[in-house]
C-alpha cells in the first residue's frame, strides 16, 4: 500500500519512525505468537507421562517445530488468513493451520488433536497478548526512553552551574540552575522505568471459565494447576490461577498507567522547555535544508516539541482507555476486549512516536547563557526571600512586610537600591557582608550539587 493511502500516520507519514513495533503489534506479528503457544502447548502435552495418547516427540520433531515457530513468515501468516476466511475464527484458524503444516510427520499427524487440546481461544490470547507486551518492552519502549533519560541525565550535568530565574505562576522567582531542573525530570522518569523494568506480564490456561473443566474430565489423574503453572512461567511470563475465561487485563493497566505517567511527564517537560526557546534560554541548531516557516524566514520553531506533546497525547488517550476499558468482562466473558486489544501498538505507537520527537529535539538544543544572565541581572527582587529570611534570624520587626514594601511589583529593582536596603538593616556585619555579595546568579542553594549528582 502507498503509505499516502494509510488512514493512520503510524502507517503512513511516521511508518519508520515505529518499525521497531510493527512486527511485534501487527495482526502478523499476533499470529505468530498464537503459534509459538499451540506449538509449546502441543510439545509440553507430549512430555506429559500421562498423555500415552501423544507419546514424547523427538529431538528432531521438537526442533522442527520450533524452527517453525520461529521463521514463521508473512505469507504463512496470509495462508492463515486464508483459513480464517472460512472457518471466520481467528484462533480456529491457527489450529488448522498447525495441522496441515505438520501433515507431513507422522508422530505429530496420530496426536494432532492436541493442537489447542482444552483450550478456549482466549488460552492462546491471553498468552500470545501477554508475549507482545513483554517483547515489546524489553526490545523497544525501555531502551527507547532509557535513551531519553540518558540524554536529560546528560544535560543535568553539563547545566549543572547554569544559573536560571525560575518562574512559579509565571512570575520571576527563586533562582535554580537549568540543569537542575532538568534533573527533576530525569528522577521523575527514572522511578516510571523502574516500575516498567519491574512490570510482571500475567497469563493463563485453564479453560472456558478458569476451572480446568475440560482437562479434569480428559485426565483427572494430572495436576493440571501445577504443570499449567509451570508452562506459563516457562514462556517467561507470571502465573495468574484465578481467571474468568479471560486473563483479566489488570497488570496490563499497570503496564499502560506506566507508560501513560511517562508520558504525562514529558509533556510536562516539552511545554516547559517550549517556554524556555520562547524566552531565548535555549537556541536551536539550525537544520541546513529545513524550513521554519513558510512565510517567515527567520523562523527556527520549537516544531519537535510541540509534535512531541501532540503525539504524546495522542498515545495517553489510546492507552488510558485501554487500561479503564480491559479491565472489565461482563460475567464470565465478553468479546469487547477483543476489539480493543487490537490497538495495543497504537497506543505504543504513538507514545514511541512521541519520544523520538522529543529526542530529536533535545539533540538541537543550545543554552544561551547571555539570555539566562541578562534576565538574572534585571531581577535584583529575586533577592527579597533571603534578605527577609537573615532579617528574620536577627529579630528585625516585620521583615517580610518590609521587603514587600520595597520590591512587591516592581520592575528593575536594582543591585544599588536592594544593596542600600541591606546596608541600612540593624543586623550583624557579617550577616550584612554576606547578603552584600549574594546575588541573583548565586543564590541557587544546593543546585548545583542536587544536579549533578542525579
Amino acid at each position: 500500500m502507498n503509505p499516502l493511502l494509510a488512514i493512520s500516520p503510524l502507517d503512513g507519514r511516521y511508518a519508520d519512525k515505529v518499525e521497531a513495533l510493527r512486527n511485534i503489534f501487527s495482526e502478523y506479528g499476533l499470529i505468530k505468537k498464537r503459534i509459538f503457544v499451540e506449538i509449546q502447548w502441543f510439545i509440553s502435552l507430549s512430555r506429559q507421562p500421562e498423555i500415552a495418547e501423544l507419546p514424547p516427540l523427538s529431538n528432531e520433531i521438537v526442533q522442527e517445530m520450533n524452527s517453525v515457530a520461529a521463521q514463521f513468515s508473512v505469507e504463512n501468516a496470509d495462508e492463515v488468513k486464508t483459513i480464517e476466511k472460512e472457518t471466520n475464527h481467528d484462533v480456529k484458524a491457527v489450529e488448522y493451520w498447525l495441522k496441515k503444516r505438520f501433515a507431513h510427520i507422522p508422530a505429530v499427524v496420530s496426536g494432532s488433536e492436541f493442537f489447542h487440546f482444552a483450550c478456549t481461544s482466549e488460552d492462546i490470547n491471553n498468552l500470545s497478548h501477554a508475549l507482545m507486551l513483554k517483547e515489546a518492552a524489553q526490545s523497544v519502549l525501555i531502551p527507547a526512553i532509557e535513551e531519553i533519560s540518558g540524554s536529560l541525565k546528560n544535560m543535568a550535568h553539563s547545566l549543572a552551574s547554569v544559573p536560571m530565574m525560575c518562574r512559579t505562576h509565571g512570575q520571576s522567582a527563586t533562582p535554580s540552575t537549568m540543569g537542575k531542573e532538568i534533573a527533576n525530570v530525569v528522577y521523575r522518569l527514572e522511578r516510571q522505568v523502574n516500575a516498567l523494568k519491574n512490570q510482571e506480564f500475567l497469563g493463563k490456561i485453564n479453560g472456558a471459565v478458569g476451572n480446568y473443566n475440560a482437562h479434569i474430565v480428559a485426565y483427572p489423574e494430572i495436576d493440571w494447576e501445577s504443570r499449567n503453572r509451570a508452562f506459563v512461567e516457562d514462556l517467561g511470563l507470571t502465573f495468574n490461577p484465578y481467571t474468568i475465561q479471560i486473563e483479566p487485563h489488570d497488570y496490563m493497566a499497570e503496564f499502560f498507567q506506566t507508560i501513560s505517567r511517562i508520558n504525562t511527564i514529558l509533556i510536562d517537560f516539552a511545554r516547559d522547555v517550549w517556554g524556555y526557546v520562547s524566552l531565548g534560554y535555549f537556541k536551536q541548531k539550525k537544520i541546513e535544508k529545513e524550513t521554519g516557516s513558510s512565510t517567515m524566514p527567520h523562523k527556527v520553531n520549537p516544531i519537535d516539541f510541540e509534535n512531541a506533546e501532540g503525539n504524546l497525547g495522542l498515545a495517553n488517550a489510546v492507552l488510558n482507555h485501554l487500561a479503564e476499558k480491559l479491565p472489565i468482562s461482563r460475567w464470565q466473558r465478553d468479546l469487547t476486549d477483543s476489539t480493543v486489544l487490537r490497538n495495543m501498538g497504537v497506543g505504543a505507537g504513538y507514545a514511541l512516536l512521541g519520544w523520538k520527537n522529543l529526542g530529536r529535539g533535545l539533540g538541537k538544543l543550545l543554552i544561551n547563557e547571555a539570555a539566562i544572565a541578562a534576565d538574572l541581572n534585571a531581577s535584583w527582587e529575586l533577592l527579597a526571600e533571603p534578605i527577609q529570611t537573615v532579617m528574620r534570624r536577627y529579630g528585625v520587626e516585620e521583615p517580610y512586610e518590609k521587603l514587600k514594601k520595597l520590591t512587591r511589583g516592581e520592575k528593575g529593582m536594582t543591585q544599588e537600591v536592594m544593596q542600600d536596603f541591606i546596608r541600612s538593616l540593624a543586623i550583624p556585619d557579617n550577616a550584612k557582608a554576606e547578603l552584600l555579595a549574594l546575588t541573583p546568579a548565586s543564590y541557587i542553594g544546593k543546585a548545583v550539587e542536587l544536579a549533578q549528582k542525579i
